[in-house]
């Protein structure tokens, strides 16, 4: 958890299970599903956060490029605040290597502390951002235990109040 000012830029969303639900069953780019679901608060979330931050999307997902993630962003309206789309098509390495994050990195031209990771992946999402020295906030949305030295919210709302709380 950080316990210095916090002077985020840029936020990282991830993809299935954090801003939109991974549906069972399904196969094949999600642009192209019969059914898509933003995750319970997102568009909310993401209306408010990205005139505050500027927000992206990191995914493992390997199905999609980054244009077909953005189709299937905009089906549920979540397109339009996001900024860049950080894919495994793309970085060709996935969370939670240092690697994946050290070329966010490098795109978006800052420090690693200018970076918060929200993900619903304790693993993938978060140790892997905190490891390679982005700050992470965990979307513990189905209440999966409690880890002291992390960050974490249950909801969108809710960190939606804790970023706009630290100016």
């Amino acid at each position: 958890m950080t316990t210095t000012p916090i002077h985020y830029r840029h936020i990282l969303f991830d993809w299935g299970d954090t801003l939109m639900r991974d549906l069972p069953g399904q196969i094949g780019p999600m642009a192209n599903w019969p059914k898509v679901e933003a995750m319970p608060g997102a568009v909310q979330a993401l209306q408010v956060l990205s005139k505050h931050y500027v927000c992206h999307l990191a995914t493992n997902a390997k199905d999609s490029d980054a244009a077909e993630i953005r189709r299937a962003l905009a089906r549920v309206g979540l397109d339009t605040h996001l900024s860049e789309i950080f894919c495994f098509k793309q970085l060709q390495v996935e969370k939670p290597a240092s690697a994946y994050f050290q070329q966010i990195v490098k795109k978006l031209n800052c420090s690693p502390e200018q970076i918060l990771m929200v993900g619903d992946n304790l693993q993938k999402d978060i140790i892997g951002a905190l490891e390679a020295g982005l700050d992470a906030c965990w979307l513990n949305l189905d209440d999966a235990g409690n880890k002291q030295d992390i960050q974490q919210v249950n909801s969108f709302s809710s960190l939606t109040s804790w970023l706009l709380s630290k100016g």
